[in-house]
């Protein structure tokens, strides 16, 4: 399976995301994170999944399911390459 490149855009959520501890590929507004799947659609759902999983582990609550709503409509992958 061929590996993406992507780059977010997290800046609309970034006030939502301040009370997560997010370490690593979305710690900034404009997060970089590399995914190997099958195609670039998959690559896209993959790492907006990683995403939500890593904040509901800290906080499994009902805001935080609020939160992953609000991810859902309000991330934006910029740019999408295959290496």
């Amino acid at each position: 399976m061929p590996n993406y490149r992507l780059s977010i855009d997290l800046s609309d959520l970034q006030n939502d995301l301040k009370n997560y501890v997010l370490t690593g590929e979305y710690s900034m507004p404009f997060a970089m994170c590399f995914i190997e799947a099958s195609n670039p659609d998959t690559a896209c759902h993959e790492a907006m999944k990683r995403l939500m999983k890593k904040i509901m582990r800290q906080k499994p609550t009902l805001e935080t399911r609020i939160i992953c709503r609000k991810i859902r409509k309000l991330i934006r992958v910029d740019k999408i390459e295959q290496l």
